[in-house]
């Protein structure tokens, strides 16, 4: 793994925190949408503090990239398209697809930026792992979706194809946004020295997917 030069790798830098303040730009308006899905009161403020964490995080990227001298508006304008694309054609139509989506898409999401951040020269490495950091999902998701499994085992099922389809948009639309921004594909190619790295990146986001299938008591 090779860590991508602070000047040659300044325009990837912008393209990632772009990429990602509209990530948790987004996250806050689902996760706050999904809050009213929610069964119990505990639950709506449950979803309603993460989305808090996630505008947060939101204003820190903002935040980082005015210090690049960047304009955040325009950062994040190029990613617009692909990831409203995934969120239209993935939205939440229960309280319990709402929690799988949080906890495998963004999961899936979030394995495959802290990856890249690797190689990144410090702060944004830091900062990018900072606001990646689990702000509650994981643990909240799992209670949920085990509870609602062990009390109905049919619903196991029907979230493990809804899973397989947001793990299949989510790549989808991943390769679009690499495709489209030479930046990024330069530093997954530079970091990780050639295809074979790459190879054993896509690998190691894979396992981790599987990880969180099982957990959740689906099929990978």
């Amino acid at each position: 793994m090779t860590e991508v030069d602070e000047g040659t790798g300044h325009r990837a830098v912008i393209d990632l925190l772009g990429v990602l303040a509209y990530a948790e730009l987004t996250a806050f308006d689902r996760l706050a949408e999904d809050a009213r899905l929610a069964p119990t009161l505990d639950g709506r403020a449950a979803l309603a503090r993460m989305a808090a964490a996630e505008i947060a995080h939101h204003e820190r990227l903002s935040a980082r990239l005015r210090e690049l001298g960047a304009d955040v508006s325009a950062a994040m304008t190029p990613f617009v398209a692909a990831l409203d694309a995934f969120h239209d054609g993935t939205r939440a139509s229960t309280w319990l697809e709402g929690l799988v989506k949080a906890y495998v898409g963004d999961g899936l999401a979030a394995d495959f930026y802290r990856e890249v951040a690797a190689f990144l020269p410090q702060p944004d490495r830091a900062l990018v792992e900072e606001v990646l950091a689990d702000t509650g999902h994981a643990d909240f998701a799992l209670r949920e979706v085990r509870a609602a499994i062990a009390a109905d085992p049919k619903v196991a099922g029907r979230l493990a194809l809804w899973a397989r389809r947001l793990v299949g948009e989510a790549l989808t639309q991943s390769q679009a946004v690499i495709a489209e921004h030479d930046e990024l594909a330069e530093l997954i190619i530079t970091g990780t020295g050639d295809l074979a790295g790459v190879g054993e990146l896509l690998g190691r986001i894979t396992a981790a997917h599987s990880v969180r299938m099982r957990a959740l008591g689906l099929n990978p």
